[in-house]
């Protein structure tokens, strides 16, 4: 496996590829425990902003109550704002990062008894935190909350995840200013 930063030789492969939205999308749809849960990516927004997920309903993903498994929708919220911050960081400059839900917390308010929709959008506050903290310190822990509906809207689960960022290339990017 190449990677473009030898330094990092360790990091995950993923860490060092710029993606556009089209193959994420494609990625994330056959992402095994995407693909055999029915989690279907629907859209990834030309500016990595806003990803727009669907949970079908399946005999893949049921539980004994004939509802979708909560695991299910938990997998389907845990890598999506790391993979949209990551790719929109690379597009600012910082391109080696790792990326991860470092924690999350999800409750299930209803039982899901048809297809699930949600949708992460990124706004330009939590853009600009994101690449200010980053910049500055290296790293970021931010929260970020989803809410998971049914097709009529019925609020099905709501889960909190924090997000954990790190620019690999921060201390000698620190070191290099120190010594110009």
């Amino acid at each position: 496996m190449q990677f473009a930063d030898k330094t990092h030789a360790h990091a995950p492969y993923i860490c060092t590829m710029r993606l556009s939205p089209k193959i994420l999308k494609w990625v994330l749809r056959f992402y095994p425990p995407f693909f055999f849960q029915r989690i279907w990516v629907v859209k990834v927004s030309a500016d990595f902003r806003q990803a727009d997920i669907k949970i079908t309903k399946s005999f893949l993903n049921i539980n004994s109550n004939k509802t979708i498994f909560g695991g299910t929708m938990f997998a389907a919220v845990d890598p999506i704002h790391t993979l949209l911050l990551d790719q929109l960081l690379k597009r600012r400059g910082i391109k080696t990062t790792v990326t991860w839900l470092k924690s999350a917390k999800i409750e299930y308010l209803k039982p899901a008894r048809k297809d699930l929709l949600f949708s992460i959008i990124l706004n330009d506050a939590d853009i600009n935190e994101t690449l200010s903290e980053v910049n500055q310190n290296g790293k970021i822990v931010k929260t970020f909350a989803i809410e998971i509906r049914d097709k009529k809207g019925l609020l099905c689960a709501r889960s909190l995840n924090e997000i954990y960022i790190r620019d690999l290339t921060f201390e000698r990017k620190k070191a290099n200013l120190v010594t110009k």
